[in-house]
């Protein structure tokens, strides 16, 4: 399998899945709304593309032979967008498309990306599913970056543990996929050890070398200060189910699929933490 559609190019996973595949010599197309944003190393051919505009999964799709799908995140109309897409891509001869789900979604049937999982097993297309936990950069890139910066979380996790996971290892997972054929497989893609937000504070103070607190919230507090961000309602109570997940300890899981597939651990937080230590100095 040479050409490789990639879909949400350009987030943190996207980025890193194109560079994963790009360094094991795999021909890469990378999706963006905008071409203009786009940035991606030489060699990688961008190409416009738009859940919402179905005029442009044909000429994305042309020559590729596998597809790298992720839905636009928390948006609890995703299989809407991406059914469609899956349908297309089955009728254009793609051979092998490797999911992006999310952790323990597959015990949810009304889950959105429960309902892609299971349109994509039914569809006749070679499939292979990654449910991750949550990405490591959400504290280095994401939502959490800002409060790490002005030193303190405030979320309503509770004391619930997660197994987070680096985006740098899923995408390796995501490479092994296409090179092995790894078709008609889920795999559950957790970090080695799973920790609460007040100890991933404390490991971000010992590394930087300033405190970082964890200032755990109601769930009614937290969703109400993201409204007030602007973060549209549909995202609010998407998060709002993601972290009752964290709270009722069902992120707590820690699996060995990542060193099932790859032949190695997954990084630890703390040395994910060393390694991006630059962002929050």
């Amino acid at each position: 399998m040479n050409t490789i559609l990639i879909t949400g190019a350009t987030g943190n996973l996207g980025r890193a899945v194109v560079a994963s595949l790009s360094a094991k010599g795999f021909k890469i197309k990378a999706t963006a709304r905008t071409l203009a944003k786009a940035v991606f190393p030489a060699g990688v051919e961008t190409i416009r593309f738009d859940y919402q505009e179905p005029a442009t999964f044909a000429p994305a799709m042309s020559g590729a032979e596998g597809l790298f799908l992720l839905a636009p995140p928390l948006d609890s109309d995703a299989p809407a967008k991406l059914n469609p897409l899956i349908d297309r891509a089955k009728a254009l001869g793609v051979r092998h498309v490797v999911f992006i789900s999310a952790l323990g979604v597959d015990a949810v049937e009304q889950a959105p990306l429960r309902q892609i999982e299971r349109r994509l097993m039914a569809a006749g297309v070679n499939y292979t599913i990654l449910r991750p936990n949550f990405f490591m950069e959400n504290f280095s890139t994401g939502f959490l970056a800002p409060m790490v910066k002005k030193g303190a979380i405030w979320l309503a996790a509770g004391d619930g543990k997660t197994s987070f996971i680096s985006v740098a290892d899923i995408a390796e997972v995501a490479v092994s996929a296409f090179q092995k054929g790894l078709f008609g497989k889920a795999y559950n893609l957790t970090g080695p050890e799973a920790l609460d937000h007040a100890t991933a504070a404390s490991i971000l103070s010992k590394v930087i070398g300033k405190p970082i607190g964890y200032h755990p919230l109601t769930e009614e507090a937290m969703l109400q200060g993201m409204r007030e961000s602007g973060l549209p309602e549909g995202a609010v109570r998407y998060i709002g189910v993601l972290y009752g997940a964290v709270r009722a300890g069902y992120t707590a899981a820690v699996t060995k699929d990542v060193e099932t597939v790859t032949g190695k651990r997954p990084r630890t937080f703390e040395a994910f933490v060393r390694e991006n230590a630059t962002v929050w100095r």
